[in-house]
C-alpha cells in the first residue's frame, strides 16, 4: 500500500493519473514493481495504481474504483471502450477518411500508448513501461476487435532513455508476432478526401499527423487565389488543402528530404486520382530547408498566407524557456515578412506549453515585430484526440489563425 504525502493528494482525488517521487510518503515505497492500492496519509482511498521505479513517472494511477484493481481484464476492457468511442471513424461511408487515432494515452485511460489506425493496418507507439509490458494485452484486443492486416509496435524513441526501455520495432499479425522477410509495401491512406502514401511503420512519430486533421480543413477559406508558404510542411496535409482551395501558389518547406520527397509523390498521386486540379504540379514547389533560415531569407511582402508548424520544441518543462524563445523568433519573422493583413497560421504542439503562454509569446512576436495581430480562430487537435478535463497534460496542440495589421 502506498501513501501519499499530506497535500499531495488533491489532484490525484480529481483522477490526475501521475504521481512522482516526491509525493509518495517513503516508508511506503513498495521494494518491487506492481499493481498497489493508493491512499491518504489517514489511510483513505484514493486509486489503484502501478508503481515502477525506473520509469520517470514512477506511479500511475489507473482505476479510482477500489473494488475494480486493474488486471489483464481490465486493460484489454478499456482498450475496446477507447477503440468504440470512435466508432463514427468506423462507420464513414463515404470513405473520406480512414486514418485516424483509437487510443490517446492517459486522455483514454490507458497510459503511455497512442495507437493510430491507417486502412487495414494499425500502429502502436509506446512511451510509458507499463504499456510495454501490456502491449500483448493491448494487441490481443485490438486484434479482437479490428482484425486489421498487422499491428506494428515501436517505443517512442523520444522516451526510451526515461523509461529505460530499448528501441524496438515489433510486427503482429492475427496477434502473432512476425519478422517480414522483405520491406513492407508502401499503402494509401485517406484524409478528407485526400490521398496520401506512407511507408508502414516509418515516418515521424506514428508516420501521419491526424491530429491537424479538422484545421487543414479550417484554412481552406484563407487560400483562395493566395501565395502560401507551408513551414515544416512534412508530407503535405496542409498544402494539400491549399492547393484543393484554390492557392495560386504553396512554397513548402521541411528539413527532411524523405518528407519533401513523399509530398511530390503525393501531389502527383492526387492529381492522377483526379482529388487535385491537372495544374497542381505547377503550383507546388517543395524545398529541403530549415524553416528558420527559410524565414530570415524570403522577401517582404511576398506571402498572402504563412502556416508554420513546427515539431515539439519543448519537449520537457526544463526546455519550456529556449522554446518560448524559439516559438518568439519564429512567429516575429513571419509576421515582418508576411504582406499586409496577411493570415498566418500558426501552430505549437509542445505539451509544456499552456494555450495563454502561446497566446502570450505571440503577442512578444507582435510587438517586436511593430505590427498588430487580430485572432481570428481558436483550435486544437481533433477529435479523435480527446482532452481529459481530469489530465491538462493531454491538450498539447494549440493553433492561432491570425491576422497580421502592418
Amino acid at each position: 500500500m502506498i501513501r501519499i504525502r499530506p497535500g499531495k493528494e488533491k489532484n490525484l482525488m480529481k483522477h490526475h493519473p501521475w504521481v512522482f517521487s516526491g509525493a509518495i510518503e517513503e516508508d511506503s515505497i513498495p521494494a518491487q514493481a506492481g499493481i498497489e492500492k493508493v491512499v491518504t496519509s489517514e489511510g483513505r482511498f484514493i486509486a489503484w495504481g502501478v508503481y515502477d521505479r525506473d520509469s520517470h513517472i514512477q506511479l500511475r494511477l489507473l482505476s479510482w474504483d477500489e473494488d475494480v484493481c486493474p488486471d489483464d481484464n481490465w486493460w484489454a476492457s478499456v482498450v475496446r471502450e477507447s477503440i468504440l468511442r470512435r466508432r463514427c471513424f468506423f462507420e464513414d461511408k463515404a470513405g473520406q477518411t480512414n486514418v485516424f487515432r483509437i487510443i490517446h494515452g492517459e486522455a483514454d485511460m490507458i497510459p503511455g500508448i497512442a495507437a493510430d489506425v491507417y486502412g487495414r493496418i494499425v500502429r502502436i507507439i509506446v512511451s510509458a513501461r507499463i504499456a510495454w509490458d501490456k502491449r500483448q494485452v493491448i494487441v490481443n484486443a485490438i486484434e479482437e476487435l479490428l482484425h486489421p492486416q498487422m499491428i506494428i509496435l515501436n517505443t517512442d524513441s523520444a522516451f526510451c532513455a526515461i523509461e529505460k526501455l530499448h528501441e524496438v520495432t515489433e510486427y503482429y499479425r492475427q496477434g502473432e508476432r512476425f519478422t517480414p522477410t522483405e520491406k513492407l509495401e508502401d499503402i494509401r491512406i485517406r484524409e478528407s478526401g485526400i490521398y496520401y502514401g506512407m511507408t508502414p511503420g516509418a515516418g515521424q512519430k506514428s508516420g501521419f499527423y491526424c491530429d491537424q486533421r479538422e484545421n487543414r480543413c479550417r484554412i481552406e477559406p484563407y487560400v483562395k487565389d493566395a501565395i502560401v508558404l507551408d513551414g515544416c510542411c512534412y508530407t503535405g496535409s496542409f498544402t494539400m488543402h491549399a492547393i484543393k482551395a484554390g492557392a495560386k501558389q504553396v512554397d513548402s518547406f521541411d528539413s527532411s528530404a524523405d518528407a519533401i520527397h513523399r509530398l511530390l509523390s503525393n501531389v502527383n498521386m492526387n492529381v492522377e486520382l483526379g482529388t487535385l486540379p491537372e495544374d497542381a504540379r505547377d503550383r507546388v514547389t517543395a524545398t529541403k530547408a530549415d524553416i528558420f533560415e527559410t524565414l530570415r531569407n524570403i522577401p517582404k511582402n511576398h506571402y498572402d498566407v504563412m502556416i508554420l508548424d513546427p515539431p515539439k520544441l519543448a519537449q520537457t518543462i526544463k526546455s519550456l524557456d529556449n522554446a518560448k524563445k524559439a516559438y518568439k523568433d519564429l512567429n516575429r519573422m513571419a509576421m515582418e515578412k508576411i504582406k499586409p493583413n496577411g493570415i498566418l497560421v500558426t501552430c505549437s504542439c509542445s505539451g509544456a506549453l499552456t494555450r495563454e503562454d502561446f497566446r502570450t509569446v505571440l503577442a512578444w512576436s507582435a510587438k517586436d515585430a511593430r505590427v498588430e495581430v487580430q485572432i481570428l480562430e481558436t483550435l486544437g487537435q481533433a477529435m479523435d484526440h480527446p482532452i481529459r478535463m481530469s489530465f491538462p497534460e493531454s491538450e498539447y496542440l494549440k493553433v492561432f489563425i491570425l491576422r497580421v495589421i502592418k
